[in-house]
């Protein structure tokens, strides 16, 4: 049933609705609430000064607009409130004045002062009769809550019935409501325990469905036919030994479960989540080393034309005593210089080819590719990660390398189809990043600091939320940072500035210059966050620190440290932020995350923006982390014992599933 079949739903409605994933009842009725309201009212004399009290009564005069300044309105009327008149106040609701009318019964929302004999509030509502509990819903512009209320009532009220996805068995195991009645509760609940019964229900049913989808993609990839090898694992002993450093114990964890999965017939589909500077190239240097003592050919994508080379150079190095033939393909080599590499590929002559997404172009075409490595895999599209993939005759084997560490259960969501590799301790080489927050009065501290890094010869990174001034923010943005930073060091060290908005060409120009040392201070917007190896960098400074998530300060303070030379990162923020005592605290990106989870929830918390991230209806991924894990094994097992052959939905979803291959 479309929603326009529902009575007051006009064309502009009906637009507004489908912009936010609503085009039928189905979609209404699983358009869940994000919170609630509990309205209990309450005796105005029982309220205390400081706290937000719902307090019911009638209005006695006309309210008065008054202007404090432009675009900031006050509305004053006094309310007849359990027998007490009294002087309310409410900012910028001046278009509520005709609607205010002598007599009428309000509900007023906010705090009363007894000494002034004045409640300010904060929200006036109508049409209630006593205490209730009101859903409330995410909104766009123009469109009403009301008009999403009344629809939803209108859908419950139409007894649609929407289809369980929970299996039978396991509605019955866990005591589960039916799902049409806890539709009908999650938008209209009468009391606390009936909103958990219906939640719990409605958070399993979504992950359950979830896990159904991610665990079927890994018994296909599990089952998905790949190269048997017979590896060698003396000569890779041996090719170790001569590595300069020792390894540490999530290294060689990792190294085992590659070569593992390199001996077997399934095709391997392996991710390695590290943190910043754990150590995952030479992690993958040995998997290329295992493919190519067994006859074939590696292929590396990196996600930018800086990092591809920072790869080529570090692997020309570790691999400079064996006959592995690298070669390096990018959008800047000559016509020449790209047909020679595409002859040398198809004859078998190049072992480890290393690029960008050059590396998917229909000339690409190898003799015999047997593995395929995707760094920071999040910033390719799957099509562009399966064209790679597809070059095979056989399907290669595939490895994953993502350094944005992050929870477990988070990890589960988000990679559960593939196989999850974690390093988390550091080579024991590195020193701990030194951080620290400054205010923005403190600055001159962090000048003479910089100033002693450069004297030393060594580099800076300044960071900035913004390109370019608005004129609503104080925030500085990276043009004012070059300005202040070129007044403040007498226009005597060079200085420059790199954002997103600039054409990649100019970036790379920019960082090979910073590479090279040419420049000393680079100020950047988060466009630096991934992967960027500048060895010489010893400081980061972050200003505005209070408006990135630990996560991501994280990922920008492992932009320093990349050497065996004390590094510092300094945050600076004129909010008394408690969060970023946090960094101060630890350098584990694990514990970071965990926290940065634990104060923003799932959102946009890791920078993970990629086609096809999860978004739940009503699940979240922090609170709800035990329902996950448990839906998962349901799930698993449903698959396995082939239960799914009686819903005609998990049939379709694993067609789907077969479809994409």
């Amino acid at each position: 049933m479309k929603i326009e079949q529902l009575k007051g739903i006009g064309p502009k409605n009906q637009e507004l609705l489908n912009k936010i994933g609503i085009f039928n009842v189905e979609d209404l009725l699983t358009y869940y609430p994000y919170k609630y309201l509990f309205i209990n009212i309450i005796n105005i004399n029982e309220a205390n000064e400081n706290d937000t009290v719902y307090v019911k009564g009638n209005i006695v005069t006309v309210p008065k607009v008054g202007y404090i300044r432009r675009n900031f309105n006050v509305l004053s009327f006094l309310v007849n409130i359990d027998n007490t008149i009294v002087n309310v106040r409410i900012f910028n609701r001046a278009f509520m004045k005709n609607n205010l009318v002598v007599g009428k019964s309000i509900v007023l929302v906010g705090k009363y002062n007894k000494l002034k004999n004045t409640f300010v509030a904060s929200d006036i509502k109508f049409n209630i009769e006593g205490d209730k509990i009101e859903a409330k819903y995410h909104l766009i512009n123009g469109l009403k809550e009301s008009v999403l209320v009344k629809a939803i009532d209108l859908a419950l009220k139409s007894n649609y019935k929407v289809e369980d996805l929970v299996p039978d068995n396991l509605n019955k195991e866990y005591k589960f409501i039916d799902k049409n009645k806890a539709i009908n509760i999650i938008h209209q609940p009468n009391s606390y325990e009936e909103i958990k019964q219906a939640k719990l229900k409605l958070i399993y049913e979504e992950l359950f469905n979830y896990t159904f989808k991610i665990n079927a993609l890994k018994i296909k990839n599990k089952r998905a036919l790949g190269i048997k090898r017979d590896i060698n694992r003396d000569e890779i002993d041996e090719f170790l030994s001569t590595i300069p450093f020792k390894l540490t114990e999530d290294q060689l964890n990792a190294i085992n479960e590659i070569l593992e999965d390199l001996a077997t017939p399934e095709r391997m589909n392996r991710l390695i989540l590290g943190d910043v500077g754990s150590g995952k190239t030479i992690v993958a240097v040995i998997a290329i080393l295992a493919n190519y003592l067994s006859g074939y050919e590696s292929a590396f994508m990196a996600p930018t034309e800086i990092l591809a080379k920072q790869h080529y150079d570090s692997l020309i190095n570790y691999f400079a005593g064996t006959d592995i033939k690298i070669a390096l393909l990018t959008g800047h080599l000559t016509k020449k210089e790209k047909e020679k590499i595409y002859e040398d590929l198809n004859e078998g002559k190049i072992n480890l080819v290393i690029g960008t997404h050059a590396l998917i172009n229909d000339n690409v075409k190898f003799k015999k590719l047997g593995l395929v490595i995707i760094d920071e895999q999040h910033l390719f599209g799957v099509k562009q990660r399966n064209a790679l993939q597809e070059k095979g005759q056989i399907g290669p084997d595939v490895l994953y390398l993502s350094a944005t560490p992050i929870p477990r259960s988070y990890a589960l969501c988000l990679y559960g189809d593939l196989d999850l590799s974690m390093i988390k301790t550091k080579p024991k080489m590195r020193k701990e990043i030194i951080t620290i927050v400054k205010k923005e009065n403190e600055i001159k501290d962090v000048l003479f600091k910089m100033l002693e890094e450069i004297k030393a010869g060594h580099q800076v990174f300044i960071v900035s939320p913004l390109i370019e001034d608005s004129e609503e923010s104080n925030l500085n943005s990276v043009l004012k940072l070059k300005e202040k930073m070129d007044i403040a060091f007498n226009y005597k060290i060079k200085i420059e500035i790199i954002h997103g908005k600039m054409k990649q060409k100019e970036k790379d120009e920019i960082m090979n210059d910073f590479l090279k040392g040419e420049i000393k201070i680079l100020i950047s917007t988060t466009v630096i966050e991934v992967g960027i190896d500048i060895p010489n960098a010893t400081m980061m400074v972050i200003f505005n620190a209070e408006r990135f998530g630990l996560a991501a300060l994280h990922q920008l303070r492992g932009r320093v440290g990349r050497n065996d030379l004390q590094s510092y990162c300094y945050l600076i923020s004129n909010m008394d932020n408690e969060r970023l005592k946090v960094m101060e605290e630890s350098t584990d990106g694990f514990y970071i995350s965990e926290k940065d989870f634990e104060q923003r929830g799932q959102g946009d918390l890791f920078g993970v923006k990629q086609s096809g991230d999860i978004i739940f209806k009503i699940a979240n991924i922090r609170t709800d982390s035990k329902i996950l894990l448990q839906a998962s094994k349901d799930s698993e097992k449903y698959l396995k014992n082939k239960e799914y052959e009686n819903s005609k939905h998990y049939k379709n979803v694993l067609a789907e599933i077969d479809f994409l291959d």
